[in-house]
């Protein structure tokens, strides 16, 4: 049986797909499993690993309870598809730093790891940048 690659993906594309969701592929350090190595289409593979579009990550620094924090990301949902969306739990012993410097502040968001936003969404300052990452992609 001759399963055509580009119509049914694979395990290997899959586990690809799901990789670069979840990571930014400017600092991504991948080892290939060597399934990759061995498949006919590894070329082809390699090319759609590398020329998926890249997701900015939007980081909430946030904290149990946070009203405005759960109103925030109802704000957020319907751009939740231009963005790696994680949150950090600034109670948290391993996040003293962003707790000494939010307590008083969240929600507190985070675009690529460079400050965006506090206290509300801004929905054309997100806009605004999200925007000018699409353009430094291109």
């Amino acid at each position: 049986v001759n399963i055509d690659t580009e119509k049914q993906p694979t395990n290997l594309q899959l586990w690809i797909d799901n990789t670069l969701s979840l990571r930014n592929k400017q600092t991504m350090h991948l080892v290939l499993p060597r399934t990759l190595h061995r498949t006919k289409s590894s070329a082809h593979l390699l090319r759609r690993l590398f020329s998926q579009k890249y997701l900015p990550t939007l980081t909430l620094f946030t904290k149990d309870p946070c009203p405005l924090c759960d109103e925030a990301k109802e704000v957020l949902e319907p751009y939740k598809h231009r963005y790696i969306f994680l949150q950090v739990d600034i109670t948290l012993p391993e996040n003293k730093v962003w707790w000494d410097r939010y307590k008083y502040e969240i929600p507190v968001f985070h675009l690529n790891g460079q400050f965006l936003m506090m206290h509300r969404v801004s929905t054309s300052l997100l806009e605004k940048r999200l925007a000018e990452v699409d353009e430094e992609q291109q």
